[in-house]
């Protein structure tokens, strides 16, 4: 807490905030989808003992939301065998006065809601490594088949042709086009149908410019910082960098994770840069955050992609509906995918570097003061890239900047001078947002839906609107 900003925090007790709508509706509804799959974890074992552990940890969970729906106090955590960290959980639970759920900093809340969950876990002989949301995972990427493949036969395209045509890697011009739009998809992630996509191809590049889907997408990118990025990336590719790490902080597992993957490749393949660090949790978090298992889980899947597509979901099972069979080409398509990802993991230059850091409960202004090991890895990236909402929150503070502050301020440590170029691209779905021009807020309260008179800033709650930030602070 003592590194934080002083600007206030988002909590749960403003009654006009997302914070307060997250404590009252949406972590009870998350915890019991957690109960839900551990009961069916429970159904497909005969093992007395683990069923009696799983049974224990319904319980825990049950209590958990009790807690939370009573307005009762954050408790302290067990230690699970990481005492550093669980001590530094209770001792900023001792700062802020041992809170109740309606009158807690939202960002210490949330990320304590799931450290204690996964404390229920660490703390048994057979759920030790269990994920929660492993199964929630697998079924959303196996719903995004008809994005998954059309993205694989563009990245096929695109990647093809950087091989047989030396000139396509040397046209700057299209280079940045297709860097813009995979960055603009790996933004918007599942909300993306890919229309951006339909003509991303060499050969026909040019449509990209005049592209409706195009300008739509960049109609709701309130800051897009995408031009001087490229621009950072190709001075260093010019100037003859040896090194040119680009590292991936990552946000959520599935077709985002896959998004994610398909930016990496092209970075590396265009030569953008040398080496890609992917930056995953270390326990299961916000639901659908990448761990390093699920990395493996989705090369896996792209390496038997009719087993995994084709094999019926436990719901279309009960429903006695069976997936339409991939095409030959299709399936050639995903192949490709795996075989030049795995074979970028093999050589070294895709690599995955977990660091529990990632899950504490504070923001990113205390980084470089409490994980220093880490933070000297980050500066000698050429740019970090910090993906999605709750990164966005950690790196800001989770604080009621006024909007139209410089987002370099906002990050603090982390801002000017830090050695670290920061890229954080954004869907909106929190209160907190910055580096907007004058009257914007304004505007965009004023839209229907949007928050108005409310004192809530709603326009920002839904995904909706992005912005893509980059901070030089090297």
């Amino acid at each position: 807490m003592e590194y934080d900003p002083k600007t206030p925090k988002s909590a749960t007790s403003e009654p006009h905030s997302f914070a307060s709508d997250s404590v009252r509706m949406r972590w009870p509804v998350i915890i019991t989808g957690a109960v839900d799959d551990v009961y069916k974890a429970i159904s497909s074992t005969d093992d007395a003992e683990k069923q009696a552990e799983g049974k224990k940890i319904i319980e825990q969970l049950g209590n958990l939301k009790y807690e939370m729906l009573h307005d009762r106090k954050l408790t302290p955590l067990p230690d699970d065998g990481f005492s550093e960290e669980v001590a530094a959980y209770n001792k900023e639970l001792e700062q802020l006065g041992n809170p109740s759920w309606f009158q807690v900093p939202w960002l210490f809340a949330e990320c304590y809601m799931y450290r204690r969950i996964n404390s229920f876990f660490t703390t048994t002989k057979h759920w030790k490594s269990y994920d929660i949301f492993a199964r929630q995972k697998t079924d959303t990427f196996r719903t995004s088949r008809n994005a998954v493949v059309e993205l694989a036969a563009r990245y096929v395209d695109i990647i093809s042709k950087l091989r047989t045509d030396k000139n396509a890697a040397h046209d700057v011009e299209a280079e940045k086009i297709l860097f813009t739009e995979m960055c603009e998809v790996c933004l918007w992630g599942n909300a993306t149908d890919l229309s951006l996509l339909t003509n991303m191809t060499y050969d026909d590049i040019q449509k990209l410019q005049g592209s409706e889907a195009r300008k739509a997408a960049e109609e709701n990118i309130l800051v897009n910082d995408l031009p001087k990025t490229y621009d950072l990336l190709k001075k260093a590719q010019s100037e003859g960098k040896k090194e040119r790490r680009v590292d991936f902080v990552l946000d959520n597992a599935g077709f985002e994770l896959y998004v994610d993957l398909v930016l990496a490749g092209f970075l590396l393949n265009t030569g953008l840069a040398t080496h890609v660090v992917l930056r995953p949790k270390s326990i299961p978090w916000f639901v659908s955050d990448v761990l390093p298992a699920d990395f493996a889980a989705l090369l896996s899947a792209l390496a038997s992609p009719k087993k995994f597509f084709e094999t019926p979901t436990e719901e279309e099972k009960v429903a006695d509906r069976t997936p339409p069979p991939l095409s030959d080409k299709e399936v050639e398509n995903l192949l490709f995918v795996f075989q030049d990802w795995a074979n970028l993991h093999a050589e070294g230059q895709l690599t995955i570097r977990p660091n529990r850091y990632w899950t504490a409960a504070g923001s990113f202004w205390r980084l470089p003061k409490e994980a220093p090991e880490l933070y000297e890895d980050l500066k000698q990236a050429e740019l970090v890239i910090f993906k999605g909402d709750l990164n966005y929150r950690k790196l800001t503070a989770d604080a009621w900047w006024d909007p139209t502050t410089p987002f370099q301020e906002a990050l603090g440590p982390m801002g000017a001078g830090s050695g670290v170029n920061v890229l954080a691209l954004r869907t909106c779905k929190a209160d907190v947002v910055v580096g907007l021009p004058p009257g914007k807020d304004e505007e965009l309260r004023a839209l229907e839906g949007g928050g108005g008179d409310t004192g809530a800033r709603k326009w920002a709650w839904g995904g909706k609107w992005a912005v893509v930030c980059l901070s030089e602070g090297k």
